[in-house]
């Protein structure tokens, strides 16, 4: 299936893993590419120093177009950025920070850039920064989306860019490639989906609670992580979002992830202190400590678990080519089924 958005990155189909923390790892990441999608890594518990040998290792299970995700208000964002660009990585995919630095440097290579937006107003900037696509994300979205729902939010966006559109949040088969098409976009991202494969690094029992959970059973709050996301409604989510983190279970949280990425204790937190407060920089800290825990969790309800609504129309656990054969497939006949539909 040809768009903009396999045009723009010389993929085959408009599908891409969205960069999900402790899921999103190289053997994902080349197994979503290898099918002709977007495979997408999150570096956000890596370090600079990590990033080569992760970038090696994708190399090594793909010769497919791949990204590298960096969220910028995080501490090694910058410099995990700048490994990536040294390693000339095809495509960058940014959320949480401006990053015209990075759009530039990136396009000095050849790079391509995928800004992650929420609102009209950063996808206009992100476009104005020279963007090569937009991954709008939308309140259905696991983890961290804006407020509308993608019904909304793409065609808002759509009527005000013209810079391809990829389609983030309630996204998990042909027929929600073939709705968001008609709403505007250029492809589709998947997290969730693709969480639910048998590439995924996450635990069994981490997969059957997607599996089995609804779309009632997801939550929203900005107290889990500190920024409003989507989670599993589970005895740790709930209890995170009614409360106050404690200085203790901030400290403790942030002294394992100040080993895991090698930053000066200072560091971990200053990174966004400017724009967000020291409480919730701890929850940010607390929430990464429990994402670990997703691939040997030894209780399903002691994890912080992102999850999308979509979860509810989740029923299997098939590789990524069956994924995204089925799910263009089932696209294409949509669209034929609809022209004759609306010719009669």
């Amino acid at each position: 299936m040809k768009t903009r958005m396999t045009e723009v990155f010389g993929i085959k189909h408009p599908i891409m893993l969205a960069g999900m923390a402790f899921v999103s790892l190289p053997k994902l990441v080349a197994a979503v590419s290898n099918a002709g999608g977007l495979g997408m890594f999150n570096s956000v518990a890596n370090t600079p120093d990590q990033m080569k040998d992760i970038i090696k290792e994708i190399k090594s299970l793909t010769d497919k177009p791949f990204g590298i995700n960096v969220t910028l208000l995080f501490p090694n964002a910058k410099e995990n950025a700048e490994v990536a660009m040294e390693e000339k990585v095809p495509i960058l995919n940014y959320a949480l920070g401006k990053g015209d630095w990075l759009i530039k440097a990136a396009h000095e290579y050849g790079g391509k850039v995928i800004a992650t937006v929420a609102t009209e107003r950063h996808a206009r900037r992100a476009e104005l920064d020279g963007a090569d696509a937009l991954a709008v994300t939308a309140l259905e979205a696991a983890a961290h989306g804006g407020e509308p729902t993608s019904l909304v939010l793409i065609p808002l966006i759509a009527s005000q860019v013209k810079t391809p559109i990829i389609a983030a949040g309630g996204f998990c088969d042909g027929r929600g490639l073939a709705a968001a098409l008609a709403l505007g976009a250029d492809g589709i991202s998947m997290g969730t989906r693709f969480m639910l494969t048998q590439e995924s690094p996450v635990h069994e029992k981490v997969k059957e609670v997607g599996l089995t959970a609804t779309a009632e059973d997801t939550m929203r709050s900005d107290k889990i992580d500190g920024l409003p996301g989507r989670f599993w409604r589970n005895k740790t989510a709930i209890e995170l979002s009614q409360g106050q983190v404690s200085l203790t279970q901030a400290v403790s949280s942030g002294w394992r992830i100040k080993k895991m990425l090698n930053v000066p204790f200072y560091k971990l937190f200053s990174s966004g202190l400017k724009e967000r407060g020291v409480q919730d920089l701890a929850r940010q800290a607390v929430s990464i400590d429990f994402l670990k825990t997703l691939q040997e969790p030894s209780d399903v309800n002691d994890i912080i678990l992102p999850l999308g609504q979509v979860t509810g129309r989740i029923n299997d656990v098939p590789t990524c080519l069956e994924v995204i054969e089925r799910t263009v497939s089932e696209a294409e006949k949509i669209i034929k089924a609809m022209r004759e539909k609306v010719a009669s």
